[in-house]
C-alpha cells in the first residue's frame, strides 16, 4: 500500500466541534495536526450548505450562555476564536415559543422571567413553577461547582454543597416535574426543551434537562452565517497555528499495531502515520468500523453491542416567498405539540408509520433568515422544520449504495406534505409561496455526517450514557482518543468542551489550562430584531445581499 510520511503528531477523524476544538488546542501547543473530513465541507453537525443560493444549518439552531462572562462566551474567548464570531440575540421576550394545541406560550430569557410569565398564565401553579425553576437553577450551579471540588475539606463538605444535584441525579425529568407541578399543560411547557436531547420526559434525565435549561437560561443566540460561522472561525484559527483540514477524505480504518494506533488508512488505500489518532466519530463507528472487533476487549465489545444511540431526524429545508412576520413569525424557535402529553407524542413519532396522518404530533420550526438578518435577501425566508424518528422507520429502503428509489421519492413527498400542513397552519398561505421544500432523512444524516443510524445527539442521553457513564476520551488502545457528543456532553458547546478535554488528556494538563485568557477577545452580539443595534457593516452586508438578489432575479 502507498504510504505518506508527514511527521504528524495527531490525526483527527471528523471535523465536528469536538474534533476542531481538540485540533486548535493541540496545534496551539505546537503539534502538527491534520483533520480529515469525509464530507466536502467541514463542520459535522455544525456545517451549513446552500440550496439554490439559500443557506441552511441542519444541526445549529441556537447557542446559549454567550453574554459577557458566561460559560460559552469564555469558551470561545479561551479558544481564541471570539473575535471571528458574530451572534444575533434572538427575541428576548420569547426566544422559544411553545405551541400546544391551540395554546401558545412564550419562554423569555431569564429563568425568573420565565417563572413570572408562566405563573401569570397559570396563577394556581405560580408557586410550583417558581419552586421547580429554582431547583433547576440550583442543580446547574452545583453541577458547575463539582469539577472544582478539590482537597479533603472540600470533598467532605461536597454532599452538603451539592445536595440538590445529588438528591435528583438519578430521576427522570417526568418524575421531578410531576413532583413539583400538577397541571398537565404547565408540565408540558416545562418539558418542551427535552427536544434538545431527543428524549421524552419519562426517559430523559432530569440532570441533563436541567443542564439544557441552564444553557439557555439567559436566552438564545444564533451565529451569523449559521453553523458555518462557527466552523469558519475554528478552521481559520487552526490554520493560523499550522493545522490542516482536508475534506472529502474518508478514513477507511485506524491502523493498529501492537495495541497502538499508529495512523489511518484512507479510502483508496493511502496510509498516513501519526503519533496518535483522535476520532470525533461515534464510539461504534470508531471501534467497530475503524478499529475492528479483533483489536477490542470483550468488555468493550459487550458495551458497544449494547449501546443505544439517540433519535435520528427528518428535516424540511423550506424557502418561502412571502412576509412571514405578518403571520407572527419572529427570531424565536417554535416547539409545536398536538397536545400536552409530550411522552405519547414522542412515542408516536418512533412507532407509527411516518407517512400516516396529516401532521406530525410534534416538531420544531425556526426561521433562519429572522435569526440571522444578514442572510435575508429582502424577499425569501428560510425555515428548518425538524421532527424525530427511529432509523428503523426507513427500513424499507436499502442501507448501502444508492437508496434513491421511486419508493423513497414517494416516501419523501408524503413526509414533506405533512410538514407543509403544519407550516400552513402556522403561516397561512405558505403552500402557495413555496420556492423550495427539500427533505433530509436519517439516510441523509448518515451519508453527510456519518453518524450511527443518522443519530443527532450521539449516544442516547439517558443516565446510562452521560457524565461518568459516558464513553471515555482515552481509548483502551494506546494513542487512540475520542471526542464528540458521546464522550462528555452533546450540543455545540458540549461537543466543543469534549475536544478540549481530549486535548488536555493528550497534553497532560487540565481543560481550563487550555482556555487562554485574552482580554482582546470579544464576541460581537447584536439583536436580531433591532436594526438600530447593528453596526454599519452589518447593514452593508444585508444591503449587498438584497442588491445581489435583485440583480439575479431581474
Amino acid at each position: 500500500m502507498p504510504h505518506t510520511q508527514l511527521e504528524l503528531d495527531t490525526i483527527i477523524i471528523g471535523s465536528g466541534a469536538g474534533g476542531l476544538s481538540a485540533a486548535i488546542c493541540l496545534a496551539r501547543a505546537g503539534q502538527k495536526v491534520l483533520v480529515l473530513e469525509q464530507h466536502y465541507v467541514p463542520g459535522g453537525w455544525c456545517h451549513s450548505f446552500t440550496l439554490n443560493g439559500q443557506r441552511f444549518s441542519p444541526g445549529v439552531h441556537y447557542i446559549g450562555l454567550l453574554n459577557e462572562g458566561q460559560a460559552t462566551s469564555d469558551l470561545y474567548k479561551g479558544l481564541g476564536i471570539a473575535n471571528d464570531l458574530v451572534f444575533f440575540r434572538m427575541n428576548t421576550n420569547a426566544f422559544e415559543h411553545c405551541i400546544i394545541g391551540s395554546e401558545k406560550f412564550d419562554i423569555p430569557a431569564g429563568l425568573s422571567n420565565f417563572a413570572d410569565t408562566l405563573g401569570k398564565r397559570f396563577p394556581d401553579s405560580a408557586k410550583q413553577i417558581k419552586s421547580y425553576l429554582t431547583l433547576v437553577e440550583k442543580v446547574n450551579a452545583q453541577m458547575q461547582m463539582m469539577p472544582k471540588i478539590k482537597g479533603f475539606k472540600q470533598i467532605i463538605t461536597a454532599p452538603f454543597k451539592t445536595k440538590d444535584f445529588v438528591h435528583n441525579a438519578f430521576f427522570s425529568l417526568k418524575k421531578i416535574v410531576n413532583r413539583h407541578v400538577k397541571d398537565p399543560m404547565v408540565q408540558a411547557v416545562l418539558n418542551v426543551q427535552c427536544g434538545d436531547h431527543g428524549l421524552p420526559p419519562a426517559k430523559a434525565s432530569f440532570i441533563v434537562h436541567s443542564s439544557v435549561m441552564g444553557h439557555y437560561s439567559d436566552g438564545g443566540f444564533y451565529p451569523m452565517g449559521g453553523g458555518s460561522g462557527i466552523v469558519k472561525a475554528m478552521t481559520n484559527s487552526l490554520k493560523r497555528y499550522g493545522g490542516q483540514v482536508k475534506v472529502s477524505s474518508r478514513v477507511n480504518k485506524i491502523v493498529v499495531e501492537n495495541n497502538t494506533a499508529t495512523g489511518v488508512e484512507l479510502e483508496g488505500g493511502q496510509i498516513i502515520k501519526a503519533k496518535r489518532v483522535i476520532s470525533n466519530a461515534d464510539p461504534s463507528i470508531t471501534y467497530l468500523d475503524l478499529v475492528g472487533r479483533e483489536h477490542l476487549s470483550k468488555k468493550l465489545l459487550k458495551r458497544l453491542d449494547a449501546t443505544k444511540y439517540s433519535v435520528t431526524s427528518l428535516i424540511l429545508f423550506l424557502t418561502l416567498d412571502m412576509d412571514v412576520t405578518a403571520a407572527g413569525m419572529d427570531s424565536g424557535n417554535n416547539w409545536i405539540f398536538r397536545d400536552a402529553d409530550v411522552d405519547a407524542q414522542f412515542n408516536e413519532l418512533i412507532t407509527k408509520d411516518l407517512t400516516e396522518g396529516d401532521e406530525f404530533p410534534a416538531l420544531f420550526m425556526s426561521c433562519t433568515t429572522l435569526k440571522d438578518p444578514v442572510s435575508y435577501n429582502g424577499r425569501y425566508h428560510n425555515f428548518e422544520l425538524v421532527t424525530y424518528t427511529e432509523y428503523d422507520s426507513l427500513s424499507g429502503f436499502k442501507d448501502e449504495g444508492d437508496y434513491h428509489s421511486p419508493e423513497y421519492a414517494a416516501f419523501k413527498e408524503k413526509v414533506i406534505a405533512k410538514f407543509m400542513n403544519t407550516a400552513e397552519r402556522m403561516i397561512p398561505g405558505a403552500k402557495q409561496h413555496v420556492i423550495q421544500a427539500e427533505l433530509g432523512t436519517p439516510k441523509t444524516n448518515q451519508f453527510y455526517v456519518n453518524s450511527t443510524n443518522g443519530n443527532v445527539y450521539g449516544t442516547e442521553k439517558t443516565l446510562k450514557y452521560v457524565g461518568p457513564f459516558a464513553y471515555k476520551n482515552k481509548a483502551e488502545i494506546n494513542n487512540l482518543y475520542l471526542s464528540g457528543a458521546s464522550t462528555l456532553s452533546h450540543g455545540v458547546a458540549g461537543a466543543t468542551y469534549s475536544g478540549i478535554e481530549t486535548a488536555a488528556k493528550i497534553l497532560g494538563c487540565k481543560r481550563d489550562d487550555l482556555l487562554v485568557t485574552d482580554e482582546n477577545q470579544k464576541i460581537r452580539i447584536f439583536d436580531a430584531e433591532d436594526p438600530t443595534s447593528w453596526p454599519e457593516w452589518v447593514h452593508k452586508k444585508r444591503e449587498d445581499k438584497i442588491r445581489t438578489f435583485k440583480e439575479v432575479v431581474l
